[in-house]
């Protein structure tokens, strides 16, 4: 394949999508994952056989119910259908592929990984230097302190290790849970731990959404570990780099969220003749004023309501619909975005900070690096060509997880 340029290339071209899935998607360790390990046949296995996927053609055609006995049968058909993206459903009761023959009542979702999203555009009301699709290194922040806060609550809170992040390939990212008890929750509880999790109501209107604390003067001890990691990033990304108050329009936001009216009055009249301050200027004069309330009452509801704005500008905003059924469809890992031609491509959490969305590999790229590699394999075999690419640490990255899924699930059918 003769490529001009990164530029020239259109990522839903159907020469650019067969290459890609030829040579570079990775199959194998896709069912590895989803399989559980790679060790199981159709007739030893009732993971990847009864998995859903689902396919966006070219022309916007949408196929639903898909199901492959291997890795092998999948790239096959992938190859021969060239879909713009596709996604992954739930292990189904039976084999997708035959629904149409299969009785309503027998077939139903019953397993699939605990999904989250989060997407950009639900920081529309606050972030300044980007919206609606749009998305830059300083808004990535938002996202940023997103992933740290929910990781860390997942971890402590319900034990979960096995956790994949995976950048959407525009504004957003996806985490997939694979710990086997994540695997089998019923909706009921999937829900109960959205629901759980969740302290942002989105919505495009400003105004208060959190509601946390039930009556109680204190937070949960679990959203006071929150608050904290996200004051720890509340100067630099808030006040400083978003500067989300400097405006007139963002610090009367900031003031309809106070309690105390007086105290609002007081700060709107001294902000008015300065109403371009700086965020963190105006941040420090509303400390100083709670400081100076002579009522411990008063003093104390100010300082919860200052916590509740720390949640408010920065705890993660979760899309609760993706996460609450097991039926919920959601694109798969290393799949093109047909607007930027990004990968999806998985991110170390621990990273998270240091990842720059518009580095991310574009299709064009990598195909590219192929064509500078000498190589010229056309077959439907992979021949790891994904090595001689910058998409190679993310494979990598991708099978170690998918391998830390089969470990952990080898262990527990010993455990049996």
């Amino acid at each position: 394949m003769a490529l001009s340029s990164d530029l020239d290339i259109d990522p839903t071209s159907e020469e650019v999508l067969l290459t890609f899935y030829r040579r570079l998607y990775p199959f194998k360790q896709l069912f590895k994952w989803l399989n559980r390990g790679p060790e199981r046949t159709e007739k030893e296995s009732r993971l990847f056989p009864y998995r859903e996927f689902a396919f966006t053609l070219r022309n916007d055609a949408y196929l639903r119910y898909n199901s492959y006995p291997s890795d092998v049968e999948m790239k096959k058909h992938v190859c021969l259908l060239t879909p713009s993206r596709f996604e992954i459903g739930p292990v189904y009761s039976a084999q997708p592929k035959d629904k149409k023959t299969v009785r309503p009542a027998h077939f139903k979702p019953e397993k699939r990984e605990v999904v989250f999203d989060i997407d950009m555009t639900d920081y529309d009301p606050i972030r300044t230097c980007c919206s609606d699709a749009d998305i830059c290194r300083r808004c990535w922040g938002f996202i940023a302190v997103a992933v740290e806060v929910l990781d860390t609550a997942i971890r402590d809170q319900f034990g979960y290790t096995q956790l994949l992040w995976v950048y959407s390939g525009r504004r957003g990212i996806h985490l997939w849970i694979s710990d086997q008890e994540a695997f089998e929750l019923t909706d009921d509880q999937r829900k109960a731990m959205v629901e759980y999790l969740t302290v942002i109501k989105n919505g495009k209107e400003p105004g208060k959404r959190v509601n946390v604390r039930f009556g109680m003067k204190d937070l949960p001890p679990a959203l006071k570990d929150a608050c904290q990691a996200i004051n720890n990033s509340f100067d630099e990304l808030i006040l400083q780099d978003q500067d989300c108050f400097g405006s007139q329009e963002g610090y009367e936001t900031l003031l309809s969220l106070l309690p105390d009216a007086k105290l609002a009055s007081r700060l709107r009249e001294k902000w008015s003749d300065k109403p371009d301050s700086p965020s963190y200027v105006k941040w420090d004069e509303m400390k100083a004023e709670v400081k100076n309330l002579k009522d411990k009452n008063a003093r104390q509801i100010m300082r919860n309501a200052m916590e509740d704005i720390l949640l408010q500008y920065a705890y993660p905003r979760l899309d609760a619909e993706v996460s609450k059924h097991r039926n919920h469809l959601l694109k798969a890992p290393f799949c093109i975005h047909p607007k930027t031609g990004r990968i999806c491509v998985p991110i170390d959490p621990e990273r998270i900070r240091e990842f720059d969305p518009a580095k991310v590999p574009t299709v064009g790229q990598l195909l590219a690096e192929l064509g500078g590699a000498g190589s010229s394999n056309t077959s439907g075999e992979h021949k790891d060509d994904w090595q001689k690419t910058s998409l190679k640490p993310y494979i990598e990255m991708f099978e170690q997880y998918a391998n830390s899924v089969q470990e952990k699930q080898v262990k527990m059918d010993l455990s049996w």
